[in-house]
């Protein structure tokens, strides 16, 4: 479709190329192209084109290496995961949901569930069956086909607990209830299945793909539309969460004030399978509803400006202008797009001043101070009178998402080697209320007193405030007395996802990188299963470090393998001593692959001198569990028919096979040989066969 649009309509807008390979967004190049390619290109549009065609042989050539040794350590950190065992008995699982951005489905609930197990039983809200009891769909343990898969879709269930390669308990490898459905047979996977290279090939082959796909295009710069109104799916009662705050302002319009609100819609339905929709309410909506209003149906909910963060004020006052210097930290020009003047924050070149906007009661004293970082476009003027919901500043958000994955392959190498990124997010690590503190060495500092969401946010008294520090012209998500919850981020930035695994845990962090890997695919269009990503993100997660080493032989600050930690601890247990206590370790997959327990898949991977070096200090021993060490060495692969638990098998004697019951096939010719086998061929010939001169016979 874009290239038939390329010949007949117009070439459209380009993107520039780009600098480095983080996966910054593209710049657009102004002026688009407006011709097409029948009626031919002028000279400056042939020209700003041309940067399209020679982007897409540059790309193609680097990250094709780029892309294979990607496939090369998702390889290698993965080859030892096979199907292990039938059933690793686990309670636990994932609560799969469909996959929205905005309101749109990118991913529907039956495509996320098909093919894996139901973690519990699945029941019907609505429908009811002999006994009067909520309906069962589908039974725990068993696993869901597209037709279970549709039912439940079409009955309006939320959410399902599903068995998942994530959760999976087994000491080796993977069960066959958690990995689920085999890909490639559409049956429940066999025992031996080397899922690892499986999962491996599956991620890293599109890879490949991604890495060629801006060359068709050259770089047509696509952008993303975004939703302004937000309307209901279900029909139910609108509940605010505890988080949403809102102000009514002059035209008597509820402007909502917080970042991370969220309401919900209560289906009428019975509540304890409770059916309803949770929407996020972005900051600066205009909600349409109230507390205990009932929708139907494609009613409107709230409204947004998806293009911009707005800061807005919760309380009445007077704007006064703090460090806004014109030509220093302030500037006015006319926009060009709009025609407009508008006057934006811009860095001082001293970095002496900190811009910020203070709110001023009758009573001349500062009731609200906002920071307005770098960027932001100025909506008030100084010494104004504004009531409560205005917006005093807007901060465009990067509304063009250039699709290209020249950000894809590096963000994903990025993400599996679990990097931290530059210019991280601050994020807390309590839940409480938000206070701001001074600017200190060009740092502002934020405190958060610890309170209880479930006592209504009142805060605890004897407490410590946790105090943390960010750069002044950083933009910050939030505002003096906002709620937050552990994990939340202070200001804006990437996440780092060793702060997600120490603040919110494992099950946070295994989400956090299925989800972002998802998303750089999904942008390419590429379909990939999460079991595959959740292989690999298992493998990441396998090592832990001892905290307390009690009554053990490890040593405090040692990284061990989860499964050899959990069995010591059992030892120790069961002889009455102290166990030792540990955190889990976020490994990339690098770093994974080279501390493995096999010495020999280690050094054949990178640094086999060090590798080499370290396991005969240690004195390491390999086992020869993986599919690689055994491969080196030589044996067959303990996976397929190859796993160990065939060794043993010995086959009794051979039995005839039994006599055809057809009488129509005891002639069959392949069930016994002719009696005799007359000679065919020259008795010279056999002569000659059998090493006898031809007249001696």
């Amino acid at each position: 479709r874009d290239q038939i649009r390329q010949l007949a309509g117009m070439r459209g807008l380009m993107a520039k190329p780009q600098k480095k390979l983080t996966g910054g967004l593209g710049e657009i190049i102004e002026s688009p192209i407006k011709s097409n390619f029948r009626e031919g290109l002028s000279v400056h549009e042939y020209f700003i084109s041309t940067h399209g065609a020679r982007k897409g042989l540059a790309d193609t050539a680097l990250k094709t290496a780029d892309a294979g040794y990607l496939t090369r350590r998702l390889c290698d950190v993965a080859q030892d995961v096979t199907i292990a065992e039938e059933d690793c008995g686990t309670l636990l699982g994932i609560e799969a949901e469909a996959l929205k951005e905005g309101e749109d489905v990118i991913e529907s609930l039956s495509e996320r569930i098909v093919g894996s197990f139901a973690g519990e039983d699945v029941y019907d809200p609505f429908e009811r069956d002999d006994s009067g009891r909520p309906k069962l769909l589908v039974e725990a343990g068993t696993m869901i086909d597209e037709d279970m898969a549709k039912t439940i879709e079409e009955s309006s269930i939320e959410k399902v607990k599903i068995r998942s390669v994530l959760t999976c308990e087994s000491k080796r490898g993977l069960c066959r209830m958690c990995y689920g459905r085999n890909l490639a047979t559409m049956a429940v996977v066999d025992l031996g299945e080397a899922v690892g290279i499986i999962a491996a090939q599956s991620i890293g082959e599109p890879g490949t793909q991604l890495t060629l796909r801006t060359f068709h295009i050259g770089g047509a710069a696509a952008r993303i539309a975004e939703q302004t109104v937000k309307k209901t799916k279900v029909p139910g009662v609108v509940e605010f969460g505890d988080r949403l705050t809102f102000v009514t302002d002059k035209d008597g319009k509820s402007i909502v004030t917080s970042y991370e609100g969220e309401l919900t819609i209560k289906g009428s339905a019975d509540a304890s399978y409770g059916v309803g929709a949770r929407l996020l309410v972005p900051l600066g909506a205009e909600l349409m509803v109230s507390e205990g209003t009932v929708v139907k149906k494609d009613d409107t909910i709230f409204s947004w400006d998806p293009y911009s963060n707005p800061i807005i004020v919760d309380v009445s006052g007077k704007v006064r202008f703090v460090d806004l210097v014109e030509d220093e930290s302030m500037s006015d020009e006319l926009d060009e797009l709009t025609g407009m003047r508008e006057r934006r924050v811009i860095e001082d070149r001293d970095k002496k001043l900190h811009p910020h906007i203070e709110i001023i009661d009758a009573k001349g004293q500062r009731v609200r101070d906002f920071v307005v970082p770098v960027g932001a476009k100025l909506e008030v003027k100084d010494g104004q009178d504004i009531g409560a919901g205005t917006i005093i500043a807007k901060v465009n958000r990067e509304a063009y998402k250039t699709r290209d994955i020249t950000g894809g392959l590096p963000r994903v190498a990025e993400l599996f080697e679990a990097r931290r990124p530059k210019d991280p997010a601050t994020i807390t690590e309590i839940d409480g209320v938000v206070r701001f503190g001074d600017i200190k060495r060009g740092k502002r500092e934020i405190r958060v007193y610890p309170a209880d969401p479930k006592t209504g946010w009142t805060e605890v008294e004897s407490a410590e405030p946790k105090q943390y520090e960010v750069p002044s012209g950083k933009h910050l998500r939030v505002h003096e007395g906002d709620r937050v919850r552990a994990g939340d981020r202070l200001s804006e930035g990437p996440v780092n996802p060793h702060d997600i695994l120490a603040i919110k845990g494992p099950r946070a962090v295994q989400e956090y990188l299925l989800n972002e890997v998802q998303e750089v695919y999904r942008l390419q269009g590429v379909k990939i299963n999460d079991k595959h990503i959740g292989v690999i993100v298992r493998q990441m997660l396998q090592k832990v470090r001892i905290s307390e080493s009690g009554d053990t032989e490890f040593l405090e600050g040692e990284h061990v393998e989860r499964a050899i930690w959990l069995a010591e601890n059992v030892v120790v247990e069961g002889n009455g001593k102290t166990p030792s206590q540990a955190e889990p370790l976020l490994l990339g997959i690098t770093k994974a692959s080279l501390t493995t327990q096999s010495f020999i898949s280690a050094a054949s991977f990178q640094e086999t001198t060090r590798v080499l070096t370290d396991a005969a200090i240690r004195g390491s021993q390999d086992d020869l569990l993986g599919l690689k060490e055994n491969i080196i060495i030589g044996h067959l692969i303990p996976a397929g028919t190859g796993m160990y638990r065939y060794n043993d098998v010995e086959i009794d004697g051979m039995e005839p096979p039994p006599a055809p019951e057809n009488p129509y096939d005891a002639s069959a010719s392949y069930l016994e040989p002719p009696a005799t086998t007359p000679l065919s061929m020259p008795v010279a010939a056999v002569a000659a066969v059998a090493g006898l001169p031809a007249d001696e016979e």
